[in-house]
């Protein structure tokens, strides 16, 4: 049923290519957006339904390089001027 709605929407290069292939793909898309959009991820793990543990392994790639994100996050609370 999917593979049919996919190809009912999508062009023929488009469905020939690796977007949306299965479910799960969308699933993926996501959390990986949600992470990516800063929430917390205690938050999407439950959106997800999964662990926070679980979440952070099979995303941790979207969390990485957060650190200057997150300071300027503390900065902006506190009402100082980057380090």
């Amino acid at each position: 049923m999917f593979r049919a709605a996919r190809e009912a929407t999508f062009t023929v290069e488009v469905a020939r290519g690796p977007l949306a292939r299965r479910p799960y793909d969308l699933r993926h898309a996501a959390v990986s957006t949600w992470l990516a959009a800063g929430v917390p991820a205690a938050t999407v793990a439950q959106w997800a339904g999964q662990s926070v543990a679980v979440l952070l392994e099979v995303y941790a790639s979207f969390l990485d390089g957060g650190e200057e994100a997150a300071k300027r996050q503390i900065e902006r609370v506190l009402g100082t001027p980057p380090r």
